[in-house]
């Protein structure tokens, strides 16, 4: 059953709308691993703010041409709560949408990119610039554009809509599959099977679930060695989501997606200690309550906002916590910092940089 968690970052970002920043991505210089880095001998202290920028936004296939066996019959998930069986015979012309490019990502990493007809607006990884935009300002869904593409199957989780335009596509003889799709690591596991299924591919999508919680445990151990041993010394964090524009200021709680990323990241996740659930309009009080020593967000939100300083003139209550006198606010691309997927653990590579050893970046954020 798809959460509410999703439902309502689509309500969000409905509001406020998102800019389409087009497809394909950048790439950086190499940069040392993790243990050849100089971390911050007390990160809590850190004065300035930084942006995570991974090394490279490529997507490596775990396969080439992956063995397929059709037809196959697979569950999608309604809104409702109920399950469907979808039995799928072809998946030569595929459609994948969700708010941030993780059903395209999770296809183009098993190694069926060819397949890929249309994709949304989140999706900017290389490899995808030529690929038609089916979702518009607002994520919202263009009906038109999918049935034009004469797709056999579209993917989604229902984190694009109207969701009742997408089921619709089934009255045009489109077969529509609700993935599953949650804001976690688990979910990313667990997302890579269910598309697979909808291939016929199990056996790959066994290969890169396994692949993925490998790399993702692994980064995790890397960045263990960074955080300091004292609970006390820890990194207090919390992810704001900003659209300045719109007058959107959301704090991102447990099931959020963002209290997994904290977690991995070794920090104190302070929204948790106020038993903040999901996500909600940010408050001055439970700001400052929460005090955090730094604040994730995303780029296009403190872009929105002018900058650091003017979040900081925008809304006191944050200037006065310690991320604002410090001005430490780590900021990452919109449609990468919570897209779970192939790329998490590149992804908390980044954030641990930006956190542990923000100097070590400094010179790599201009390049984006």
């Amino acid at each position: 059953m798809l959460g509410w968690i999703a439902t309502a970052l689509v309500a969000g970002l409905a509001l406020v709308g998102c800019s389409n920043t087009g497809h394909g991505g950048t790439q950086t210089q190499p940069q040392p691993a993790l243990e050849e880095v100089e971390v911050l001998e007390n990160p809590r202290d850190y004065v300035g703010p930084s942006t995570a920028v991974l090394q490279s936004t490529d997507i490596e296939p775990i396969a080439q041409n992956p063995k397929q066996s059709l037809p196959t019959t697979v569950t999608s998930y309604q809104a409702n709560g109920q399950t469907e069986e979808i039995e799928i015979t072809d998946t030569t012309r595929v459609v994948a949408l969700d708010i941030a490019g993780s059903i395209a990502a999770t296809i183009w990493a098993l190694g069926f990119s060819d397949t890929l007809v249309g994709v949304d607006q989140s999706t900017t990884f290389p490899g995808t610039e030529d690929i038609e935009t089916v979702t518009s300002g607002g994520h919202t869904v263009n009906a038109e554009a999918i049935i034009g593409l004469d797709p056999d199957v579209v993917i989604t989780d229902g984190t694009v809509g109207p969701r009742d335009v997408v089921e619709q596509l089934t009255d045009v003889g489109i077969d529509v599959v609700f993935v599953d799709n949650e804001s976690s690591f688990e979910g990313a596991e667990n997302l890579v099977h269910q598309v697979a299924a909808v291939y016929g591919a199990p056996e790959t999508g066994e290969q890169l679930a396994e692949q993925l919680v490998g790399e993702i445990d692994a980064k995790v151990e890397e960045i263990s060695a960074m955080v300091p041993e004292n609970e006390d010394d820890k990194v207090r964090m919390l992810f704001l989501y900003l659209r300045g524009n719109a007058g959107v200021y959301y704090m991102f709680g447990e099931e959020s997606g963002a209290d997994e990323l904290i977690d991995a990241l070794g920090g104190v996740d302070v929204a948790e200690e106020l038993g903040w659930d999901g996500m909600k309009p940010m408050t001055d009080e439970a700001l400052v309550a929460a005090n955090p020593d730094l604040i994730l967000t995303m780029s296009g939100g403190i872009e929105s906002v002018d900058g650091v300083e003017g979040l900081l003139q925008e809304k006191p209550a944050v200037a006065i916590t310690k991320a604002g006198e410090n001005q430490r606010i780590v900021d990452m691309d919109d449609g990468m910092i919570l897209s779970f997927g192939p790329r998490s653990a590149d992804v908390l590579d980044a954030l641990a940089r930006a956190i542990y050893a923000p100097d070590s970046v400094a010179n790599l954020a201009g390049g984006q």
